[in-house]
């Protein structure tokens, strides 16, 4: 149904990707056209303990379900966590060297109930930039759909890398994103301190033009930085109660 609005020409969707396996193919013809997959780690038993899930291989199958089901490329998404899976970026360099892959390395982000977590487990995306650059990485230049991520390209690979430093100077200068949540709510910040409802009129089809109004209101009150560098991680508990 979104896939056939006017003016839609991408939808995408992330994914834990235990359920790709067996959807991908019905995703795509429903217009689906970019996915995204979390992988935390390319050792099962990794996997299984960063997740909680022991379906790593399950993934694995569904990610070469959806090259079968005709997406040109496969974006996955992973979070290196230092004295846990850190180790692994030459394994993960070697996964996407004849694949299709943009391997997005996400840094750990600070939020109210992981404290002691951030501490233990923060590995800063600069070392991860500054390694790839030595090893003759190049980034690319920034295409339209590369949202906060810095794209890396080497000659010797068929994937491609995206670095997501959140902690990166003037990080927040070109955001360009918005979400809604579950309840209706629209959060201009994965780290603001509130959400716009806007359920009240998003339940009345006649109240489009006050929904327009209230988007674009909001919009001049959306700040320019998410202040994690100063020590201020908003009302977020965790992203997975936003939607990450």
């Amino acid at each position: 149904m979104i896939a056939a609005q006017d003016g839609i020409k991408k939808v995408a969707m992330t994914t834990n990707g235990y359920r790709l396996e067996k959807n991908a193919q019905q995703w795509r013809d429903a217009g689906l056209t970019n996915i995204n997959v979390s992988v935390d780690s390319l050792d099962p038993r990794m996997f299984h303990q960063i997740t909680g899930e022991n379906k790593f291989h399950q993934v694995m199958r569904g990610i070469d379900a959806a090259f079968d089901a005709g997406f040109e490329q496969v974006k996955v998404n992973a979070v290196l966590l230092k004295n846990l899976n850190s180790g692994e970026l030459p394994a993960f360099l070697n996964w996407i060297k004849d694949r299709p892959i943009q391997l997005r390395f996400i840094e750990l982000m600070q939020t109210g109930d992981m404290d002691s977590l951030f501490e233990q487990h923060h590995q800063s995306g600069v070392s991860v930039r500054n390694h790839l650059i030595a090893n003759g990485w190049i980034m690319k230049v920034r295409d339209q759909s590369d949202g906060p991520a810095e794209v890396y390209c080497h000659p010797d690979y068929q994937g491609e890398i995206g670095l997501i430093m959140p902690y990166k100077k003037d990080f927040c200068s070109s955001c360009n994103r918005l979400r809604v949540s579950a309840l209706g709510k629209l959060h201009m910040c994965l780290f603001g301190d509130y959400g716009v409802d806007l359920r009240d009129l998003l339940q009345d089809n006649a109240q489009e033009e006050a929904l327009v109004a209230r988007i674009q209101g909001e919009l001049l009150n959306k700040k320019q930085s998410h202040f994690l560098d100063q020590g201020h991680t908003g009302m977020t508990p965790h992203l997975a109660s936003i939607g990450g």
